[in-house]
């Protein structure tokens, strides 16, 4: 049997491994990571006892003389966001203003991870609708990362990022509308998978009318992120838009050669007009030496998206934060940020918000078309290395936080226009130990490419000996 002690340091294919070899039992591994200490702000509600029962039972099956299911994170633990819906599980959706709301019903997401036979230990922490790119809910300790837990984890999946680099789970599942998966991960030193639009399912709720926003992968390696994948990917019927199946697992493309890659490259930002940190350059310049080392042929591009998208994004942005359905008289409950964005969304009129729909979709058009040529997409994650707790946030001011949010993100949500996959990659550390990830986007529905190329990239700078102050 695995060592208990060292139950952690096992990846997440690794763990499922042991558990339908008999080498260790959900329980085990339930009772593992529960009893880490969460120092990180990583879950908003921690369901120990439920997920001791789902292991137990797990175990019921385990024990007959039939083979182990044919799942490879069957037995896993892992954490949901505190968005997606648990069905007699408290959601709060990040806010006060739902602080007591337990659904009835869950999400396409949450079956997914039951089905796979994965075993939930909480809600992960997010902010209020997951709104901002930093985790600091109302009332609750934010979410930093453990490399340095006076900085934010990034948000809005900043919870599930600290909770997978703190060592509480072996991988998680985030959500990103404008880089939330993303985000995190690179503060976190973790590999974050966003996937083409229509890869995951928006079931029952289908609450972002733009197509903005999925679910993805957060992990410590790109071998877990699309063995996740893997559960999270599907249609259901009544989906609106599905990306097509791919040819295989998405694991069995970490195994694949990518072959030699036309890759196009760029750092300007496209967001705002804001400078970039030299860490944040230079892993970018070794990502690029990399990649041509590799073999790929590595080459600047302009800008694909002008600036003139910008405030198209933030109209569609406001509206969708203003769809969120909170009733009148709980209204000063919610964060000055959310309360700006739904005065922002709610002077949008219903045509004008439909015009700024197909303006986004035409730039996005515009933007596949120049990229088209090219198989992969390199920039940087984010402008800055991961920022002290609080850097951003300004109650005082919302324009002000949001345009802060900008700077330090400035190319992420790039790709939820277009619909493209992408995944941050943890290739760069500051001489503080800091974590700096690079961005690789690939054409929509190529996430089987990316996969293998991001695979390529881990084995060729391997990150897998790195670990956080208190692992």
């Amino acid at each position: 049997m695995a060592c208990v002690s060292e139950l952690h340091d096992l990846t997440a294919l690794e763990q499922g491994r042991a558990v339908r070899r008999r080498e260790v039992s959900p329980l085990e591994l339930v009772d593992h990571y529960l009893a880490r200490a969460d120092d990180v702000g990583a879950f908003v509600t921690r369901t120990s006892e439920l997920a001791r029962d789902r292991a137990a039972g797990l175990m019921t099956e385990l024990s007959a003389d039939e083979p182990a299911p044919d799942e490879p994170l069957w037995g896993v633990p892992t954490a949901i966001k505190d968005l997606n819906m648990t069905a007699g599980v408290r959601t709060t959706f990040g806010s006060p203003v739902f602080a007591d709301f337990v659904p009835e019903v869950s999400d396409a997401v949450t079956l997914a991870i039951e089905s796979a036979g994965m075993v939930s230990l909480g809600k992960s922490s997010t902010p209020e609708f997951g709104s901002p790119c930093y985790t600091e809910p109302e009332g609750l300790p934010p979410a930093v990362t453990p490399w340095d837990r006076t900085r934010m984890a990034g948000g809005s999946s900043g919870g599930a990022a600290a909770a997978v680099a703190a060592g509480l789970v072996p991988l998680a599942q985030g959500s990103d509308g404008g880089g939330s998966i993303r985000i995190p991960a690179s503060c976190c030193g973790l590999v974050g998978l966003k996937p083409s639009r229509g890869r995951t399912s928006g079931h029952p709720m289908y609450g972002d009318p733009v197509g903005l926003g999925t679910a993805g992968p957060i992990a410590r390696n790109v071998r877990d992120a699309a063995a996740m994948l893997d559960v999270l990917a599907g249609r259901r019927v009544g989906d609106p838009a599905w990306a097509p199946a791919p040819s295989s697992s998405f694991l069995s493309a970490c195994d694949r050669d990518p072959g030699r890659l036309r890759i196009a490259r760029f750092s300007t930002p496209l967001v705002a007009d804001t400078p970039i940190d030299p860490e944040c350059l230079q892993a970018y310049e070794d990502a690029s030496a990399l990649l041509v080392s590799l073999g790929h042929d590595v080459e600047d591009v302009p800008p694909p998206l002008a600036p003139e998208a910008v405030p198209v994004f933030e109209t569609c942005w406001a509206v969708l934060t203003a769809l969120s359905v909170v009733p009148p008289e709980a209204e000063p409950l919610l964060r000055p940020l959310t309360r700006w964005l739904f005065e922002r969304g709610r002077a949008v009129s219903g045509p004008e918000f439909g015009l700024a729909i197909g303006e986004l979709r035409r730039v996005a058009a515009g933007a596949l078309t120049v990229l088209a040529p090219y198989d992969a997409v390199l920039t940087p994650t984010l402008a800055v290395p991961p920022l002290p707790v609080g850097a951003i946030r300004d109650d005082d001011d919302p324009s002000a936080d949001f345009e802060a949010q900008k700077a330090f993100t400035p190319w992420t949500s790039a790709w939820n226009v277009t619909g493209m996959p992408a995944v941050s990659l943890p290739l760069h550390w500051t001489p503080h130990g800091l974590p700096v990830g690079v961005m690789l986007a690939a054409r929509p529905a190529e996430e089987e490419l990316l996969i293998s190329l991001s695979a390529q990239v881990e084995a060729a700078a391997p990150w897998h000996d790195r670990h956080p102050p208190g692992w």
